[in-house]
């Protein structure tokens, strides 16, 4: 009995990381902290077989934690998204332009006018005008190794439900100076 608990815990835990780890959003982090939970309390339940104190204590701790990022990624965050979600909703049937969650600009998938791209990683906004200057994109690479950054000017944006719209092809995209990952330009 003792043996599958280490295996269900071995197991729970590095599915636990993995879907961490992607940071797919709030749900899917969620989730993870669940997953990492069945691991807490395998592990735990290993330690209280094996008289491993140092085990039950760490997992124990641990099981708390878990149960304070349920809380944190299916609970508070996940209802601050679905406000957001329905402010931006709601902006489309009032008159003036439409809102978005700002958020938005750090995950969204991006379409260039030709073709799929990448996905945003982030944006650079003015701290007096509060307007947004420009985006930078991700393209290539596995799990963001050996992907290649872009500054797109906000001019050559534009939002689409939970995307972002370039008005520049891939080509015209692929011309862009590449961002190093520590240096973006300040204007």
């Amino acid at each position: 009995m003792v043996s599958a608990f280490a295996w269900i815990a071995v197991i729970t835990t590095v599915m636990a990381a993995l879907i961490t780890a992607a940071n797919l959003g709030s749900r899917i982090t969620g989730y993870g902290f669940c997953v990492f939970l069945v691991g807490s309390l395998a592990w735990l339940a290993n330690g209280i077989a094996t008289g491993d104190s140092a085990v039950v204590w760490d997992n124990a701790i641990l099981t708390v934690l878990n149960v304070f990022g349920i809380w944190r990624w299916l609970g508070r965050q996940s209802k601050v998204e679905a406000g957001a979600a329905a402010a931006a909703e709601a902006s489309a049937e009032e008159p003036g332009e439409n809102l978005f969650p700002v958020a938005l600009l750090t995950r969204a998938k991006v379409h260039a006018a030709d073709a799929p791209h990448g996905h945003c990683v982030d944006a650079m906004a003015g701290d007096r005008s509060g307007r947004i200057r420009y985006v930078v994109v991700s393209d290539g690479g596995i799990a963001s190794v050996g992907e290649t950054l872009h500054r797109v000017d906000w001019s050559a944006v534009a939002i689409d439900g939970e995307e972002v719209r370039l008005s520049h092809s891939n080509d015209e995209l692929e011309r862009q100076p590449v961002l190093q990952r520590d240096q973006w330009p300040a204007r």
